[in-house]
């Protein structure tokens, strides 16, 4: 077994323990999780929920020697001088645990899990509840965790989901996370987009970055003006690959320039004529506020979360 299976196991393994002990932990906004830790004068976990949850410092008396130094060994804890770290948060969606990137993601390829993805969930549900016809064939577009993929996989068992993407920390936290979610008919793949895979799709989603991040970090920065340019691409390259009755959902924010919506106004035009049928719709007119004290949103009113979804007529 080589190094990264090896890890990869040990990860597992931990979220098979965190599920039966009965861990449970919804993950807040950034914001919301500083300010919680601000309570605290030198933050210290005194269970699991602190270490995996709120990724506090942890003293090694939580843990049994060998179960540590198996954690430190597959990279899933460090020490931190007298006390420990852990690099991997463990968030509940539907009663399912999802592993990602700790508190606060600052590296380049973390894996990021928050609100977003419960509401992301929440528009896939209602998607496939809508949905009476058989999905064959479904992929999540920048998959991340592989919630995305995950949900869909658990409701439609028969389908082949495929989880792409270009961060190969999200594929191993992807295909740990299904695993344990039991979804066996989730396969992960390497692609910018879809250019690695083939084929059509009768049900395609997609949750990218969408915010104007001066670090440009993979997991949050969307590119374009004001984040938008990424969610375009998306739309711009799966709308061919849709099956006939498929459909594109992509559930993305968009900075709201003076009344105008920059993500909508860029995709209209691919959608025109008969072809395709779709909806937009806001989900939530306001969200992180604490962005548009940036530089790089000064011409922005608000962020909005926004759901798009295409089908493709006969």
């Amino acid at each position: 077994m080589s190094a990264q299976e090896t890890s990869d196991r040990a990860l597992l393994e931990l979220g098979k323990r965190l599920l039966d002990n009965g861990y449970h932990f919804i993950t807040p906004t950034p914001l919301t999780h500083e300010r919680f830790l601000q309570r605290f004068a030198t933050p210290l976990a005194k269970d699991l929920r602190d270490v995996f949850g709120w990724s506090m410092p942890f003293p090694s008396e939580l843990f049994r020697a060998e179960e540590l130094a198996t954690l430190e060994q597959a990279g899933v804890v460090e020490r931190d001088g007298a006390v420990w770290r852990s690099h991997v948060r463990w968030s509940t969606l539907n009663d399912r645990l999802f592993a990602h990137s700790a508190f606060p993601t600052t590296a380049s390829d973390a894996v990021f899990f928050g609100p977003d993805t419960y509401r992301f969930a929440q528009a896939i549900e209602a998607q496939l509840q809508q949905r009476f016809s058989p999905i064959r064939r479904a992929v999540d577009i920048g998959c991340g965790s592989g919630a995305g993929a995950v949900v869909m996989a658990k409701a439609r068992p028969d389908a082949d989901v495929l989880a792409v993407d270009i961060n190969p920390r999200a594929l191993r936290m992807s295909a740990v996370n299904a695993e344990l979610a039991g979804a066996n008919n989730v396969s992960v793949y390497h692609s910018d987009l879809l250019a690695s895979v083939e084929g059509q799709f009768d049900l395609i989603i997609a949750n990218p970055p969408y915010m104007n991040d001066e670090q440009q970090r993979a997991y949050r920065h969307g590119g374009g003006a004001l984040g938008e340019g990424l969610s375009v691409r998306i739309v711009r390259e799966a709308l061919p690959r849709l099956e006939v009755g498929g459909t594109l959902l992509v559930y993305t924010g968009v900075a709201i320039v003076a009344a105008q919506d920059p993500f909508r106004e860029a995709v209209a035009p691919l959608l025109k004529g008969e072809r395709f049928g779709w909806t937009y719709r806001e989900l939530d007119p306001d969200v992180f506020s604490e962005e548009l004290l940036k530089p790089e949103y000064e011409r922005a009113e608000r962020i909005a979360v926004v759901a798009l979804t295409v089908t493709r007529e006969q």
